[in-house]
């Protein structure tokens, strides 16, 4: 069993999300599970860990309200490790009011994943060998792979950014932003080579109130852009034709960012995708404690609590305690509290979920 490879700080517990330890799963819905699952793995170099469905009610209401979706909806889902520190959930999904097409960059519910790689140059060309298209050019003279982003659009059009190895010195220490992997000589997994998950990115409609929720709700802290700059006054840190706006980077748990932008002044969607429609999303925590998770939750003003926390009693995740939320910023959450080590799902694959181990929401590894 990989576990993740990292050990708690003396840190202090302070406040956010009760019992919080890390990022569980960032989630996306894809036109195509398949082929979506095999661009994870093959191209990219994750592990499926277990799939699971159809998740359905075909006469109640249940998916609406404990997922937010059609009640006629049907999902279909995979988790894949991508990276020594990060889960993808990834969901397919059948609905009679689905909206096809993902958002844009500068649209409300625009997103992105960065990735950070041992060789830049290498996973660009394992990319583009698997016909992914890239975006802007080829290069960007002077800049630092560590800081240089390069924008690709995948099969069904989800934006993702390859970012090279952490250059030695204290930069990340000053900084507070976690940059995966640690040592300075890792040399990365899978074909990609990728040192892991450098951060998730979403467009909001007020990023102001986006940040204060990240930071008084859920502890996060603000680790770039605090002053209402961007993080990096570059072309490259927003994807090509996407209009430069102001972003925040902001530190979620011992090994995680999330970037957050405001949505652009000519946006074409000013509302966030759902959940079953290609391209919607949520951010998912793991807590020891979902019940204490949800008490704090229910007394946030705009949270909205769909349905109380839930244990799975079948399939590949029994035993998983859950609940999805939705918040005042328009991006869907969840709080989960995962029994690893004694899943369903374990016994018939070596992969396995990354998890937290012993980290803390606020230890700095």
């Amino acid at each position: 069993m990989r576990g993740t490879a990292t050990e708690p700080s003396s840190a202090p517990v302070l406040g956010g999300l009760p019992t919080a330890r890390t990022v569980d799963h960032y989630a996306f819905t894809v036109p195509d599970l398949n082929g979506a699952v095999d661009f994870f793995t093959e191209v990219l170099g994750g592990e499926l860990c277990y799939r699971e469905g159809p998740v359905e009610d075909p006469s109640g209401d249940r998916m609406s309200r404990r997922l937010g979706v059609h009640p006629r909806a049907v999902a279909h889902v995979a988790l894949v490790r991508l990276g020594p520190y990060s889960n993808l959930e990834l969901f397919q999904y059948t609905a009679p009011d689905q909206v096809a097409a993902p958002p844009g960059p500068n649209d409300v519910g625009g997103h992105h994943l960065t990735l950070r790689v041992a060789d830049p140059d290498a996973a660009e060309a394992r990319l583009r060998a698997a016909d992914v298209v890239r975006l802007g050019p080829t290069g960007n003279r002077g800049v630092r792979p560590d800081d240089e982003r390069r924008w690709f659009l995948s099969p069904w059009g989800m934006m993702l950014a390859l970012c090279g190895p952490p250059r030695p010195g204290p930069r990340t220490a000053a900084t507070g932003r976690f940059v995966p992997p640690g040592p300075p000589d890792a040399d990365g997994e899978g074909p990609l080579r990728l040192l892991g998950v450098d951060c998730v990115g979403y467009t909001v409609a007020d990023l102001d109130a986006a940040v204060e929720f990240f930071t008084g709700v859920l502890g996060a802290e603000v680790v770039e852009g605090a002053h209402g700059g961007p993080p990096a006054d570059r072309a490259d840190h927003w994807p090509p034709g996407a209009e430069r706006t102001r972003c925040v980077v902001l530190r979620t748990g011992p090994t995680a960012n999330c970037e957050l932008t405001q949505c652009g002044t000519n946006a074409l969607r000013g509302r966030p995708p759902r959940n079953s429609d290609v391209g919607g999303h949520h951010l998912a925590f793991y807590v020891d404690d979902v019940d204490a998770a949800a008490d704090h939750l229910r007394r946030r003003p705009g949270v909205t609590l769909m349905g109380e926390p839930e244990t799975i009693t079948s399939g590949p995740i029994a035993g998983d305690r859950w609940l999805y939320f939705g918040t005042p910023i328009g991006i869907q959450m969840e709080v989960i509290h995962m029994p690893d080590g004694s899943l369903p799902y374990e016994a018939g694959t070596t992969a396995r979920r990354a998890t937290p181990g012993r980290l803390r929401w606020h230890d700095r590894p």
